[in-house]
């Protein structure tokens, strides 16, 4: 089998891809055995390749997330995000790593109509973008579509609890399962995607015992966020786990503040800008002596 080295040219991209070495997704879903994980699943979300080069080796799962809307596009929610972000995102995330099994989210209005409507975009967005899954959220509902894409080669990850492409039928981004009645409808959404094929299932925003039961129920992992330790894997935005937004969800551990460390990076280059003492003899081109 032939390998890649790492490109040691002066290029800012220099992934290093060795084919074969990926994560899978019989590798993903093999991790839950007779019910337990003995390893958990890390994942993060990627929607760069520099940060995907950073996140790959520390990685199982890199996630291009449709959250991208809002944190590299400023929308107010995930509803705006087109197939086309994704797919520009998600090549990107690609080509930025070798290591971790890259899925890319289906957007808002690309794959509720129909089952054929959501192969038609899931198969485009594998072909622009190389990743190995796409992420849809829904339960019960999405349950067919799950199985039409699962039968035809396309892997899925299912999103279930709080589902953000639906806030505005929700009403808003609270947690999920608090009655029982709404408690029971989120259990059922995960055992009927499991049940359909889906490899994997995110569960955000849900009550923590509900979380951890349905854990114990499917057969497939479950990846928490806002969710439970319990969970089979846990996965977070990376730019809110880093610190670079002021406000974080409840949920998020914040373990460094780059926005803090940014600020005070670019206030000293400012200062050296406007008193002249940047750029210096290190920093231009001068005639060789």
């Amino acid at each position: 089998m032939s390998t890649f080295t790492l490109d040691t040219s002066t290029s800012r991209a220099t992934p290093s891809p060795v084919p074969g070495k990926r994560m899978t997704v019989p590798g993903i879903k093999g991790r839950k055995q007779d019910g337990t994980t003995e390893q958990p699943i890390v994942m993060l979300t990627a929607y760069t390749m520099r940060t995907a080069q950073l996140l790959d080796p520390h990685c199982d799962l890199l996630l291009v997330g449709d959250s991208l809307g809002q944190v590299i596009y400023g929308l107010p929610s995930t509803v705006p995000v087109t197939l086309e972000m994704m797919c520009a995102h998600g090549a990107a995330v690609v080509r930025g790593s070798w290591h971790a099994l890259v899925a890319v989210d289906m957007p808002f209005g690309n794959y509720e109509a129909s089952a054929e409507q959501a192969f038609a975009s899931a198969s485009r967005v594998m072909k622009e973008t190389g990743c190995a899954a796409v992420k849809l959220e829904g339960g019960e509902a999405m349950a067919p579509t799950i199985r039409f894409l699962s039968e035809r080669g396309i892997p899925v990850i299912a999103h279930v609890g709080l589902t953000p492409q639906a806030v505005n039928s929700l009403g808003g981004y609270g947690a999920r399962g608090r009655s029982e009645s709404e408690a029971a409808k989120i259990l059922r959404d995960a055992q009927a995607v499991a049940e359909a094929g889906a490899f994997a299932v995110v569960l955000e925003g849900v009550m923590e015992d509900l979380a951890t039961e349905i854990t114990g129920k499917v057969a497939i992992p479950t990846i928490g966020i806002g969710a439970s330790a319990a969970c089979d894997g846990q996965v977070l935005v990376t730019e809110d786990m880093l610190g670079l937004f002021e406000r974080t969800p409840r949920f998020v551990k914040r373990y460094d503040d780059l926005a803090t460390r940014i600020g005070e990076a670019v206030a000293v280059y400012a200062g050296e800008v406007r008193d002249r003492s940047f750029p210096t003899a290190d920093q231009t081109y001068r005639p060789k002596t």
